[in-house]
């Protein structure tokens, strides 16, 4: 028995391969949770406990190792593009613009200081690829760059220095974007309560947010006309929850005409306000009421019902069914106002006014039941990734490049995912995946992935850094410094919001660690909205870029 256990756990196999696979990944989930004055390394852990285990010895089958990294890297970044699909396109509008203009430019700052090192030093192509991937904490462009490397002919030993780059610099990469905070807050002399207060400020002039409102009527073309006419003239700029008449608030159903002197209450958006009021009439915002007086009455219902899922309200048609109205939608974190148009998808959640008593009838009807959502839709996700793999794998032809770039697992995935979470749905077939389901998909991949890497670099990691590799992390701090340090300055010499700034950083830097630091500072979602607005195409590009830079210097 003993000459047994001795003979696998020294034998190089499949099996012996998945328990060291196994126990890098336990191992180093715990030491990420290790924290220092709220600083960790996160799923990065694995990282390193891997390393730690070929460093003393352990047999590993490389090809088993190389088809996990893979595939935990397609599991990483086709649940991220989902994720971030809905608010991809409009992370451009208004201060998007300008903070994905700042990420940009930290993007392809950090990638001509690697061509510089690349250019000025004697380190191979491989390892700055390593460098540049590592300090900006970016894992998919760490996996896009290997990829292309075996798609060169580059040998285990050459990809193995990648991810041994990666690893030497992705301690700073987290701790750069930290110090670059403290730096711009110290050098400006910045308030945080001060700056906490212009952004709670700025949400009412600057964001579409969802107001609740109330219209005096005073459009004597209105009076005497129907709900169901006025929600069709209306249909863009409001959202008619109930109707306040003589201060009783009733049922806003089809049928009910309007008399001089009523109130309508409703939703609108900040920025439809001013047309609401040509239209119709005066209009005062209003406090959500919780607990409506009279007969009414408001809940929030799970949407989770398969039959009705991708119909638009109109098409369900529950206000004409029920005494009943949806006054707001929240999808992925997002605010929706809804039209007759609008579609309802599974997992959104739907806030509904009407009679009390009727109320459990729409429930039923929609749903609500989150049992509903836990079995994901396996069909949609293999069919997502399929698609990607196919589209990673299409040549693009760049000019200059001697060889033709492409999206490959990590971006051919990554756009898909986001395509389709904007999407939503093609037909029937919806791409809606729980965020239970999400955050599995994205941990085992990453995890998948790291301690593949791990397990592939940690061979000659310590020799790496005995022979020059202390230098390599120098270079890396440049890579991490410099662009962030230059354009968070610059932004806020142009004014810009610094817990906004804080944000942008962290999301340029594709750094959850930091983000958590930046939340920190103010309990306002400042950091955490510039973070999600920059993150989408930051991952983008630095996929991309990664390919790039094998293509232009091997």
């Amino acid at each position: 028995m003993v000459d047994y256990l001795k003979h696998f756990f020294t034998t190089q196999s499949i099996p012996s391969t998945l328990l060291y696979l196994c126990f890098a990944a336990f191992t180093g989930s715990m030491l990420g949770k290790i924290k220092f004055k709220g600083i960790g390394l996160g799923v990065a852990g694995v990282l390193f406990t891997g390393i730690l285990v070929t460093h003393f010895g352990a047999p590993v089958d490389s090809h088993t190792l190389l088809f996990i990294r893979d595939f935990g890297l397609i599991l990483f970044v086709y649940s991220i593009g989902l994720s971030m699909g809905p608010r991809f396109f409009s992370s451009f509008r208004k201060d998007g613009l300008l903070l994905n203009l700042f990420a940009v430019a930290i993007v392809t700052g950090g990638f001509g200081i690697a061509l510089l090192i690349c250019r000025f030093t004697d380190m191979s192509p491989s390892a700055v690829a390593g460098l540049l991937s590592g300090a900006v904490t970016n894992t998919p462009s760490l996996g896009a760059a290997q990829e292309v490397l075996a798609e060169q002919g580059a040998g285990a030993a050459v990809i193995a220095e990648t991810g041994m780059a990666y690893a030497i610099t992705y301690p700073f990469g987290i701790l750069g974007v930290i110090i670059s905070m403290i730096f711009i807050r110290l050098l400006f002399k910045i308030n945080t309560r001060s700056e906490e207060e212009d952004y709670t400020k700025s949400l009412g002039s600057s964001e579409k947010t969802l107001q609740n409102v109330q219209i005096h009527v005073i459009n004597l073309d209105l009076i005497g006309k129907n709900i169901a006419y006025i929600k069709k003239m209306l249909d863009n700029e409001l959202t008619i929850s109930c109707i306040n008449r003589n201060g009783e608030h009733i049922a806003a159903e089809d049928e009910e005409i309007i008399r001089e002197g009523d109130i309508i209450c409703g939703v609108s958006a900040q920025d439809k306000i001013e047309n609401l009021e040509f239209k119709a009439g005066r209009v005062t915002l209003a406090n959500i009421i919780e607990d409506i007086p009279g007969p009414l009455g408001m809940i929030n219902i799970l949407m989770t019902n398969h039959k009705i899922a991708g119909k638009t309200i109109e098409q369900i048609g529950i206000y004409r069914r029920y005494p009943a109205n949806v006054t707001r939608i929240y999808r992925s974190g997002m605010k929706i106002l809804p039209t007759l148009q609008t579609t309802l998808e599974l997992g959104d959640t739907l806030r509904i006014v009407g009679k009390k008593e009727i109320l459990n009838k729409v429930k039923d009807e929609l749903g609500d039941s989150i049992n509903e959502l836990v079995k994901p839709n396996i069909i949609s996700i293999f069919l997502g990734i399929f698609t990607g793999i196919i589209l990673g794998s299409i040549p693009i032809f760049i000019p200059g490049l001697p060889a033709p770039a492409r999206l490959g697992l990590a971006g051919g995935p990554l756009l898909i995912a986001i395509i389709l979470g904007y999407k939503g749905r093609i037909g029937k077939l919806s791409f809606y995946m729980t965020p239970g389901a999400s955050l599995i998909m994205r941990e085992m991949g990453i995890i998948l992935f790291l301690s593949s890497v791990g397990l592939l670099s940690g061979g000659k990691f310590l020799e790496t850094i005995q022979h020059g590799g202390w230098q390599w992390m120098l270079y890396g701090i440049a890579i991490t410094l410099i662009p962030i340090m230059v354009m968070g300055i610059i932004a806020r010499l142009m004014k810009v919001n610094y817990l906004k700034i804080c944000g942008m950083l962290a999301g340029s830097m594709t750094d959850p660690p930091a983000l958590e630091f930046a939340n920190g500072i103010a309990p306002v979602q400042a950091q955490a909205s510039a973070y999600g607005i920059v993150y989408p195409l930051t991952m983008f590009l630095r996929v991309l870029l990664a390919q790039v830079f094998i293509l232009m210097t091997l």
